[in-house]
């Protein structure tokens, strides 16, 4: 598997993994079947994971600090800081000074066993602290060797600006996908000019673009469940966007999943920007389906189809809007 150029020379491969899938956040997860995913990703050529430091409250990192100890090499790793709490019950804030910066990044070395992250991320921005100044802090990681490259997730096109000014990003991770494209309108536009990659996390719209969520179903701890677009006065019309991508998955004899990641892969292309999409899954299967869509190619009334039905998706898609880049612009 050909790997893919982000911004400031970081190569991943071309599809990633995201680690939030294998945490307790949609519901109870064994973690000897997640060691097990997280190998068999590695072993398909997936070799960019993703995780952060609240990810089951540290948990993840450990859990894939199991794979790092024997296959570090095999990995990009990325993780994040930022955000304090539980992302489940709504009690999380934010923190990007940078005395938080330099406790959490020895704090996430220190569950990953290792001695540096390839790219890490800054998970949420901090309002009360310039993004200038948390930027400055992580870019003395670098000079520090405990980091090698800097992200940013769910910044807008003007924080991205000023960030890269002051060191060079290598990738912006936020949500995007065929229902959720608010970051078309200015972030994307602003990666592709400064030279920074594009991580979307969540490309599956949660699950929900396979077509397999049954949201009456989720658990009273499925973080889902906090989420506006999934409520129940709005599933009914975000169905359809489900229904046209089903539709073209058939005429493809492809999964819905394939479809979904090909068409932001495609996306990425059009617009010059290299995009490396996340999804997560705790099922070995979903790996080999999704590493798949590499090899789709969507025509152009098939991607025209799935634009116009995003048109149509009603309710947020963040639990608190100012927390992403759409809140803010």
């Amino acid at each position: 598997m050909a790997l893919q150029l982000l911004g400031d020379g970081l190569e991943v491969s071309p599809l990633g993994f995201g680690g939030m899938a294998l945490t307790p956040v949609y519901g109870d997860v064994d973690p000897e079947d997640a060691l097990r995913t997280l190998h068999h990703a590695v072993d398909a050529g997936i070799s960019f994971l993703d995780t952060a430091d609240i990810y089951g409250s540290g948990s993840n990192e450990e859990l894939i600090a199991k794979l790092l100890h024997e296959r570090r090499d095999e990995v990009q790793l990325a993780t994040k800081f930022g955000l304090v709490g539980n992302p489940a019950t709504g009690t999380t804030t934010i923190r990007g000074d940078a005395g938080y910066i330099r406790a959490a990044v020895d704090a996430s070395l220190q569950r990953l066993g290792t001695d540096v992250i390839d790219l890490y991320y800054m998970h949420r921005r901090d309002l009360r602290v310039p993004i200038v100044e948390t930027v400055e802090a992580m870019a003395e990681l670098v000079r520090q060797g405990k980091i090698k490259h800097l992200g940013l997730s769910e910044v807008t096109a003007q924080e991205l600006a000023e960030a890269h000014a002051v060191h060079p990003i290598a990738a912006v991770q936020s949500e995007w996908s065929i229902w959720s494209r608010d970051v078309e309108r200015n972030v994307v536009p602003a990666a592709a000019r400064l030279g920074v990659g594009f991580v979307p996390y969540s490309p599956l719209g949660r699950g929900f673009l396979t077509g397999t969520v049954d949201t009456a179903a989720l658990g009273a701890d499925d973080f889902r469940r906090r989420i506006p677009r999934f409520a129940d006065d709005a599933i009914a019309t975000n169905q359809k966007v489900v229904a046209t991508v089903a539709e073209i998955a058939s005429e493809l004899d492809a999964t819905a999943a394939q479809v979904a990641l090909a068409w932001l892969i495609q996306k990425g292309q059009s617009l010059g920007l290299p995009v490396v999409p996340i999804p997560g899954t705790r099922r070995t299967a979903r790996i080999d389906e999704n590493i798949g869509a590499l090899a789709l190619r969507l025509t152009d009334a098939q991607v025209s189809a799935l634009d116009s039905a995003a048109d149509g998706v009603v309710g947020s898609r963040s639990a608190n809007p100012e927390w992403v880049s759409e809140g803010r612009e």
